[in-house]
């Protein structure tokens, strides 16, 4: 054991340098990681997110990728680590459990201890959404799973290296489940060269500036971040507020599921609660509880003031309620897999309704409300080797009290790349025939809302599975203050002899060659009567 002195104050400047220190190693960790991996999915969109943890597992510093990510490691780090024994140094550990890792299988979590002097002093994380991890579909992303085990394989928590050893048995085992290994195993290892960069850095910061000066520095970031979310809710007025939204479906035949939350704010708290919510479903919709923190984290950063610093401390003077078994937070063994996508999306759209009355100066009417995920496998024509090709298509805005929507990009709780035409069709045997906007699909408002796309794909000289997970095909993105809704979207496949068939929101079908499957984004929702 090593003695320490008992907690110090850290001045303010000394604060700032470490937050911001701390902050540049999530991003760096990022930019390695998708200059080091091999799918489009991370090295174009950058699907990923990094973050560091204190040794009690709190987050104090994340980089700004993909907010679905972030939310749900804060909530679901601690559970991994609770599932295995102390860790040595030169450990790695490796999950996607939804139940313990909090999100969906395609989202593989790689984290290590840091070690300063055989001190465990923090955690690095990284999670990566794969482009397949087996399951029924390519890209493992069914439109049709009605249970988490046809959504591919389960990685328990468990270590991927022991000591600094590669746990050979371990890796061998997740390869010979998924269709595109070398893939796999590439970005695999894109994740473990971020991790081994967020420890240099670490321990850079921790010979520059002196261990316990650094460990203090944690404890101080989760401090001060409690006393600005804190002071940032006692600007707000007091009472209660309550919501509702829906899900068109949930791909299994039921529909609408409803979303309901009532929010109270009192002094420097707030309290969410979602009783009324609709129990969780058949279809993979279902959202486990981290993935419900991660919306409600995102859409609280949007009305406080947008300098408050997000980490562990940040969310202390929250509570949530959500009903054991509901649908955003749903038990084993439920399908989940589009509960990171289009649930979370949703949880927004109803959070930013009860937040309209509160800060409607702050609060913009409805963003398209999902991600329009589709995925794409087969048996490459030009090599004979399998691929699995996923993405994720932007769409409007919601019309803001500040200005229009914008046009055509991914909303609210994702925050991807566009997956670039030449390198779609390099890597995959695939053609983009269209990729537009989508004329009037905004809703209409003193600031207008975005914009949605169309994007028409089609297959090349081979049959193809497509699986599309996608919402607001029924329902439309809401306008706020006297604004007009956002046209809902749509789903469509041309067969090779011009016939069209029309799609619903959640499908799973195949495609032969020459076929196009085209997906119609909704447009946001206008801010202000027009």
């Amino acid at each position: 054991m090593h003695a320490r002195a008992a907690h110090r104050q850290t001045d303010a400047i000394t604060l700032e340098v470490l937050r911001n220190a701390l902050d540049s190693i999530a991003e760096e960790m990022g930019e390695t990681l998708r200059l080091t991996s091999f799918s489009a999915n991370i090295k174009e969109r950058m699907d990923a997110s990094c973050a560091v943890f204190d040794a009690k597992a709190e987050l104090i510093a994340q980089a700004e990728h993909v907010p679905v990510h972030i939310g749900s490691m804060a909530r679901a780090l601690s559970a991994t680590i609770a599932d295995l024994p102390p860790l040595d140094e030169g450990d790695v550990v490796i999950a996607n459990d939804p139940f313990v890792a909090g999100a969906h299988l395609p989202d593989i979590l790689l984290m290590a201890p840091v070690f300063v002097d055989s001190r465990l002093i923090a955690y690095v994380a990284t999670r990566a959404h794969h482009a397949d991890v087996g399951g029924m579909e390519p890209g493992s992303m069914p439109g049709n799973s009605r249970t988490i085990f046809q959504e591919g394989l389960i990685i328990p928590t468990v270590r991927l290296f022991r000591k600094g050893v590669l746990q050979e048995e371990v890796l061998r085992i997740i390869l010979a489940n998924v269709r595109t290994p070398e893939e796999r195993r590439g970005d695999l290892s894109a994740q473990l060269a971020s991790l081994r960069i967020g420890e240099r850095r670490i321990k850079e910061v921790a010979e520059r500036y002196g261990l316990d000066t650094l460990v203090d520095g944690f404890r101080a970031i989760l401090d001060y971040a409690e006393r600005r979310m804190r002071h940032a809710l006692r600007q707000l007025p007091t009472g209660t507020y309550e919501a509702e939204d829906q899900m068109d479906d949930d791909g299994a035949g039921s529909g609408p599921v409803i979303i309901k939350v009532k929010v109270t704010v009192s002094d420097d708290n707030m309290r969410l609660d979602f009783s009324g919510t609709s129990p969780q479903v058949s279809g993979n919709i279902n959202a486990v509880a981290p993935m419900t923190y991660s919306a409600i984290f995102f859409a609280l950063k949007v009305m406080v003031d947008a300098t408050v610093p997000v980490n562990g401390g940040t969310f202390r003077p929250i509570q949530v309620h959500l009903p054991e078994g509901c649908v955003l937070n749903a038990q084993w063994p439920a399908a989940v897999c589009a509960g990171n996508t289009e649930m979370p999306q949703r949880i927004v759209d109803t959070l930013f309704k009860a937040f309209a009355a509160i800060a409607p100066e702050r609060i913009p009417a409805a963003s398209q409300g999902t991600m329009n995920s589709i995925s794409i496998g087969g048996r490459d024509p030009r090599t004979g080797t399998l691929y699995a090709y996923i993405e994720t298509v932007g769409g409007g805005q919601g019309g803001r009290p500040m200005g229009v929507g914008q046009d055509g990009i991914q909303c609210n709780m994702t925050n991807t790349r566009n997956t670039p035409i030449e390198a779609l069709e390099i890597t995959y045997p695939l053609r983009i025939e269209r990729y537009e906007l989508r004329e009037g699909s905004s809703g209409a408002g003193k600031h207008r809302g975005g914009l949605g796309l169309i994007r028409a794909i089609r297959v090349l000289n081979h049959d193809a599975l497509v699986s599309i997970t996608s919402d607001r095909r029924v329902s439309a993105p809401y306008g706020l203050g006297g604004g007009a809704d956002g046209a809902s979207g749509r789903n469509l496949v041309i067969r090779s002899d011009g016939r069209e068939e029309p799609q619903p929101g959640k499908v799973a079908l195949e495609l032969h060659a020459g076929d196009t499957v085209i997906v119609e984004t909704p447009g946001g929702g206008g801010w202000g009567a027009p």
